[in-house]
């Protein structure tokens, strides 16, 4: 078989605590490619309970590529836990209702629009990506980071706030992994290149 089916919840025989994780998202504003797996010390339908402040009426979505791996305790911050910022006070008085309802009218909370993560992206333990930052391709997010800003493809960063470390591959490697896309490749392809895709040398990949 050519590598672990992508429908299956738990790809691990007998260890239900690392999940395919788009096989057990239920909020249709989560969007999780093939592979992308999650790892939870207790339950791994803590996930979702990790996607904070995501609130239908807001539209905002949570999108997140192929082949991530996701360590337990990540948390995603969403466009509802933003208040005003530039008025005489950030207090969400219009959600309230009643005489409130109308505080609002004429405004708009903040919005920074959806949270994407991109194909190959490895976040580590307990990182947090705040709402509208856009992951690239290849990346790595070290453990406790905090992501307030986008970040490069195939770049390594970490800290609060979150900084660059350091490049992955050089900026020619990275062009030529941008314009790969191994993983949008077929499974057989992939299969017959785990091999290589776990090397460093770009020119053993069969294309």
């Amino acid at each position: 078989m050519p590598g672990p089916d992508k429908d299956t919840r738990f790809p691990l025989e007998h260890y239900n605590r690392l999940c395919f994780l788009k096989n057990i998202i239920t909020r249709p504003n989560i969007i999780v490619g093939d592979y992308t797996y999650y790892d939870d010390f207790e339950d791994v339908y803590n996930f979702e309970k990790n996607v904070k402040y995501h609130f239908d009426f807001i539209g905002d979505k949570l999108v997140i590529g192929k082949f991530c791996m996701i360590a337990s305790g990540v948390t995603f911050i969403m466009n509802g836990a933003n208040h005003l910022t530039g008025a005489i006070s950030s207090y969400p008085f219009a959600i309230f209702g009643n005489d409130w309802r109308d505080a609002m009218q004429g405004k708009s909370y903040p919005s920074k629009g959806d949270t994407e993560v991109g194909n190959d992206v490895w976040i580590g333990h307990k990182a947090t990506i705040m709402a509208g930052v856009k992951i690239g391709d290849g990346a790595i997010i070290a453990a406790h980071s905090i992501v307030t800003k986008d970040v490069e493809p195939y770049t390594i960063v970490g800290g609060n706030p979150a900084k660059e470390i350091r490049k992955r591959f050089t900026d020619e490697q990275v062009q030529k992994l941008l314009e790969l896309q191994w993983w949008n490749w077929d499974i057989e392809k992939i299969t017959a290149n785990v091999h290589n895709l776990t090397g460093d040398n770009l020119a053993l990949l069969t294309y």
